[in-house]
């Protein structure tokens, strides 16, 4: 018996579900995939991240190793000149700012209680007292309640600070101390304490050995990045020239697809790391060089943190701001200050617009810089810690060249490399 065949309603309901199983099982890859990359990622963290990293440097040398080359210096000379000038700008940058950055790191961790007590007090002094702008804007009858308030507030505090004392003393007074003698129960109520201090004391001790044999994996990660970066210099020629010859296709339309996106993710690349990060630098050098000009306290350490935080646009500049803000706010306690700060972000963001951006990054396109938040955010998140927000940038370039390539746009014929 034949089955008659399905509606025009019923063929579109089976379309519809057919769709939403494939868009379901493409979801379900996907999430599948993110999952395994970031279990490989922790597991390979120690060998990923300082090729990483030495990929970052190499990036941004590469162009002061070709300035040298085309002035007559052969290749491995200038990778060593280059290597030896950042030596040198290392061990001025270690002798003269580092110990200051620890002193005022240390300072700010001892006031930061201090300073979370003095901003409460700030705060309530400032809406107990709001500026004459502000006042406009309130009810008289708050203005005269609020006094009242705040006194039977204390008054209340005081009672019950009165009350608890007292009970504190009757407590005290009523305690007194047991005598206790060496006995059976004794011995064996020791004993079991032995017996649950003793794992725990054997998994702290295993912990700390694991946190130092962490600390040397960082600390030989560390060195190995100036052996990356100097042979991913020196061989960069024959990489950019013969790469292509050790991707695991036979020549063929696929092939050079391919090498199309790479070379699109790689140009991507080069104008993030080399453009981003020497703005970001700058960034860093003028807010700390700003906040020194106005007398704000740890101005070397937030122009620092600066560098960093900045390589991320906006979210970074956003977070910098706010810090001196708050610092500002709480040592100085007037309004002048937390302006000045203002004035200096101001400043920094019209030069970083108008002259730094503009001079570095010069007509070459890069990443959006909300597409760049979106990919640390959700590359720390999903993939794990400084590698996954690292990787999400290269993975986000590559996701852009073929969602533009193969779906916002026609193909283009391709020019072979």
């Amino acid at each position: 018996m034949s089955l008659p065949p399905p509606t025009d309603r019923q063929a579109r309901l089976i379309w519809l579900a057919l769709s939403g199983l494939s868009i379901a099982a493409l979801v379900a890859l996907a999430a599948a995939f993110i999952w395994g990359l970031g279990q490989i990622l922790q597991i390979l963290a120690p060998v990923l991240w300082p090729l990483a990293v030495a990929g970052i440097v190499a990036y941004l040398l590469d162009p002061v190793v070709g300035f040298l080359e085309r002035r007559g210096m052969t290749r491995t000379r200038a990778i060593v000149a280059v290597f030896a000038l950042a030596v040198l700008v290392s061990g001025v940058f270690l002798g003269s700012i580092v110990p200051q950055l620890v002193s005022e790191s240390r300072q700010l961790v001892a006031r930061i209680p201090a300073y979370v007590s003095r901003l409460e007090q700030r705060a309530e002094y400032w809406i107990a007292h709001p500026p004459a702008l502000l006042k406009r804007f309130l009810h008289r009858d708050n203005q005269v309640n609020r006094p009242d308030q705040a006194a039977s507030s204390t008054n209340e505090s005081d009672s019950l600070t009165g009350t608890n004392q007292v009970e504190s003393a009757v407590i005290n007074t009523n305690s007194v101390p047991a005598l206790t003698t060496l006995n059976e129960k004794s011995v064996q109520t020791a004993t079991a304490w032995l017996e649950r201090s003793l794992p725990r004391i054997g998994s702290w001790l295993f912990g700390q050995v694991s946190r130092v044999a962490a600390w040397f994996g960082v600390l030989a990660g560390l060195a190995l990045v100036p052996v990356y970066s100097f042979y991913f210099l020196l061989e960069k020629k024959s990489i950019s020239s013969r790469w292509t010859d050790y991707l695991p296709v036979v020549d063929s339309s696929f092939k050079t697809e391919l090498v199309f996106v790479l070379n699109s993710v790689n140009n991507y690349l080069i104008a993030f790391f080399r453009g981003q990060v020497l703005v970001a630098i700058c960034d860093g050098i003028l807010y700390g060089l700003g906040f020194l000009i106005v007398g704000l306290p740890y101005a070397l350490l937030i122009g620092f943190m600066a560098v960093f935080l900045t390589m991320i646009p906006f979210l970074g500049a956003i977070i910098t701001c706010v810090t001196a803000l708050l610092i500002a706010l709480v040592q100085f306690g007037d309004w002048s200050h937390p302006l000045m700060v203002l004035a200096v972000f101001a400043c920094v963001q019209a030069l970083e617009g108008l002259v730094i951006s503009p001079k570095i990054m010069g007509g070459r396109v890069g990443l959006h810089p909300v597409t760049i938040i979106i990919a640390v955010l959700v590359g720390t998140t999903l993939l794990g810690g400084l590698l996954g927000g690292i990787l999400a940038i290269p993975l986000t370039a590559a996701l852009r060249v073929i969602m533009w390539r193969y779906v916002w746009k026609k193909p283009e014929p391709m020019s072979k490399t």
